[in-house]
This record gives C-alpha cells, structure tokens and sequence, in this order.
C-alpha cells in the first residue's frame, strides 16, 4: 500500500485574506485536474483543512470518484503569529524557521513541533489505512508538510534541502515499511515518468 503526498498547485496570493483561506489560481485547478489520473486508484483523500489544499483535494476527488477528509493535523505550518509576509520576508523567516527548528521563527510554530505533529498525523492514518486494507491513500496538503514529513520518513535533519521543487508537486512512500519509492516530482513530471 502506497502513500502520496501532494501539494496544492498555484494559489491566488490576497494580502487582505486569511493565508489559511486563500483560494487555488485557475492555472493551479487546471494542475489539480492534470494531477488526478495520478491517484485514479487511491481508496481515500486526506486533506489540509485550509481552502487552498480542500480546493486541490476536491478537484482531484471528482475526477477519481473519491470524496476527500478534512484531517487538521495536515495543516499548514502555523504562520498565524506574522500573517501574510512579502517577499523576501517569508523567505528569510522560513529560513530562520528550518534553521533553528525547535526555536518559534516570529512566533510561528516551530518546526520540530509541526514535524511531530505531522508525523503523528501521518502515523494514525497508516495505521487506519492498514487495518483497512482497501488500498492506496493520497495525501493534500502543504509544500513545508511535505518536506518536513519527508524529513521524519528518511531521518534526515529538518532542512531546505527537502523542499518542494515547487507548489504541485508530489511524492509517494510505501505505508508499511514508511520507505520513499518516489522522491519529489512536479506533477507534469510525475505524469511523464508513471
């Protein structure tokens, strides 16, 4: 049984709203919809309750027939302390977040924190999954979820070098022995190479 991660594609950036509620660009539905024949066979949907990884997992979940879940742990980082940061501000603060992962970057959650989160959340619907037994699950969520559940499943330390290559990108690993089998891909690559 295969786990897949997916990140939602490009999203429409509003200063004036909520992070958590900004919505995907219609470029990044268009990429959702190119994204679903990747997951065809997946049994269940997870995702991020923010708007934007809800609107990527909807997408998918109509043209597979799926209908996903709403699974807070899979959210977003809590950014909520700064809001909305500008270039290169978000950049510099992440940084100061992946560097120092057990010290709060400008009152974000700090990194170490929302690894184990993650991890815990990923760990719970595995072994839901397993004593399922009714196949394959996706995953919808966000590009430093990833990278940081990335980080958990190869031991490897917290750090950019396990960054998505960019927003819609995915990777699988296998639900047992939590192995990865595919590493990050864009979906146009992903589509290329399955």
């Amino acid at each position: 049984m295969r786990f897949h991660f997916l990140t939602h594609p490009e999203v429409d950036i509003d200063p004036a709203v909520a992070v958590a509620e900004w919505g995907l660009t219609e470029r990044g539905r268009e990429r959702a919809r190119l994204a679903a024949p990747l997951f065809a066979e997946v049994s269940a949907i997870f995702t991020s309750p923010e708007t934007k990884a809800e609107q990527t997992a909807e997408i998918v979940g109509e043209v597979v027939g799926r209908r996903a879940t709403v699974v807070p742990g899979l959210a977003e980082v809590d950014r909520a302390a700064t809001g909305y940061l500008p270039e290169p501000a978000f950049w510099a603060n992440y940084q100061e977040f992946i560097a120092r992962p057990n010290v709060s970057a400008r009152g974000w959650e700090t990194a170490a924190a929302a690894q184990v989160r993650i991890a815990d959340t990923v760990a719970a619907l595995i072994d839901q999954a397993l004593t399922a037994r009714d196949g394959d699950v996706l995953l919808v969520s966000h590009g430093g979820v990833g990278a940081l559940l990335m980080c958990h499943l190869t031991g490897t330390p917290i750090q950019r070098l396990v960054d998505q290559p960019g927003q819609g990108s995915c990777y699988s690993f296998d639900a047992s022995t939590r192995q990865l089998e595919r590493g990050w891909q864009s979906i146009e690559e992903a589509l290329a190479t399955r």
